[in-house]
């Protein structure tokens, strides 16, 4: 089991937004038959089964084991991943592009910035699961607390000017076997979590 799955297939995302799809898919977190899981989330088996079907189908959960249970085959099942995470790929009309508007101090271009992230990235483990590789990546995440919209805005110019330091530094564009990177570097307020949220 995957800790987090990338969906890319439409079809995929819309069986797995449904909610009782959704809450089966968390359940499965451990593996359960149709009939345990009916018992947790109060629905007759054989409805269970029909959504468990449409999941199983689109590749987001798997067969552990079958087992004879009296007079019938009791199949037991787990999701695929703890957590699924839909790309922007699964819109491909509509998903976000940064090219369309590249303001840097829009929210939406950053909107737009974690879009292809999430796109490139899920492209990525795809490929790497199936050649049986893993995926070099590295992510920074902090949060800092500025005393003033003045140091906010200094600290971003002070961030680009040693990204871009950087970035010179080690580029090579004629390197022989070199290997493009993109390099995403994002500063937003942080949402404040409440006993509610």
């Amino acid at each position: 089991m995957f800790e987090v799955a990338v969906i890319e297939d439409p079809a995929a995302a819309e069986v797995s937004l449904d909610p009782v799809r959704a809450r089966l898919l968390a359940e499965l977190a451990e593996p359960a038959s149709a009939t345990m899981l009916a018992a947790r989330v109060g629905l007759a088996r054989q409805k269970v089964n029909y959504h468990l079907r449409a999941l199983e189908r689109h590749g987001l959960i798997e067969l552990v084991e079958e087992r004879r249970k009296g007079n019938v085959n009791e199949r037991v099942l787990r999701a695929t991943a703890t957590s699924y995470v839909i790309s922007p790929a699964a819109l491909a009309a509509v998903q976000p592009d940064p090219a369309r508007s590249p303001d840097q101090l829009s929210a939406r271009w950053l909107l737009a910035l974690a879009g292809r992230l999430v796109r490139d990235v899920g492209a990525l483990i795809t490929g790497a699961a199936k050649a049986g590789k893993r995926v070099a990546t590295f992510a920074v995440d902090g949060e800092v607390r500025f005393a003033s919209a003045a140091d906010r805005a200094a600290f971003a110019e002070e961030l680009a000017g040693a990204v871009t330091t950087l970035v010179a530094k080690y580029h090579d564009e004629k390197a022989a076997g070199g290997r493009s990177h993109r390099i995403v570097v994002a500063l937003h307020p942080s949402i404040k979590k409440t006993e509610d949220s």
